[in-house]
């Protein structure tokens, strides 16, 4: 994470930046109470997609969206990024060519947009989002909305492919901000016109076995020590305690079906 972009209001326009957080979950109903009594989230239906999905909002912005895995799908419980597009059907070949891999899509959802779900060369996955249009839609959230994601990062073992991988088909600089010891591991910040949007974290073999590399998004709390408790209570774990960073207070956790996330104080952001 860095500090520039703790305070920056993503742009829903630009190609390749993350615009939007998505999770597919079991049980839709169940999900949404977790959250709201989490984040203090409010939904609305729609689009449809393969499965029903609602939108979530606080405090009068959009902020993410939960939708049901249709049954006999074998989808992975996973909070997803989805990178703007002007073109997701060229998105969805830029990734081909380059090694990743397609898994849904690209499809139309409803009148909202064009969606794809994709995963990287090393398996990570990530959406991608050809927003259409909508007059009623929400303003979008910024770092001062409680609730809001604010940063997004790629956890792989060698951020140097990533580092290729995703500036080839998104077009984004790409920034190093940690050499790493030249086995992969070290930092790589993805920047949208100049503005970081995205980072990529090598760990090396510091990846915990039997889970492969995985997309983390990051939400803003206003205390990131009573959201981590309030995790617990309402039937999330939390899996790395909270700790002072250079951009704030974090704590990774999981909520009831095992999606991790993590958690930063705002105020800190």
């Amino acid at each position: 994470m860095t500090e520039s972009v703790a305070r920056h209001t993503h742009s829903r326009q630009l190609p390749g930046t993350p615009c939007w957080a998505s999770l597919l979950v079991q049980e839709l109903g169940r999900a949404q109470e977790f959250y709201h009594e989490l984040f203090g989230w409010e939904f609305r239906s729609g689009p449809h997609q393969p499965g029903p999905y609602v939108r979530a909002s606080a405090d009068g912005h959009e902020v993410a969206g939960l939708g049901e895995i249709v049954p006999g799908r074998s989808l992975n419980v996973a909070w997803l990024p989805y990178m703007a597009s002007d073109d997701a059907d060229a998105t969805a070949s830029l990734i081909r060519e380059r090694g990743g891999t397609v898994a849904v899509g690209p499809l139309d959802a409803d009148d909202a947009g064009r969606m794809a779900i994709a995963a990287d060369t090393a398996g990570a996955g990530f959406g991608v989002w050809q927003p259409a249009p909508q007059p009623d839609s929400l303003p979008p959230a910024t770092s001062e909305v409680p609730g809001a994601p604010v940063w997004y990062e790629l956890i792989t073992r060698d951020s140097s492919v990533a580092g290729t991988f995703y500036p080839a088909v998104f077009g984004y600089e790409a920034g190093s901000e940690a050499e790493g010891d030249g086995k992969g591991d070290g930092y790589v910040t993805l920047l949208v016109s100049g503005t970081p949007v995205a980072g990529i974290r090598g760990v090396g073999d510091l990846l915990p076995r039997g889970r492969g590399p995985y997309w983390k998004t990051y939400f803003a709390v206003a205390d990131t020590d009573e959201t981590a408790t309030r995790i617990v209570e309402l039937g999330g774990t939390v899996v790395d305690l909270p700790a002072d960073t250079p951009h704030g207070r974090v704590a990774t956790a999981a909520d009831p079906e095992g999606a991790q996330f993590s958690v930063i104080a705002h105020g800190d952001a």
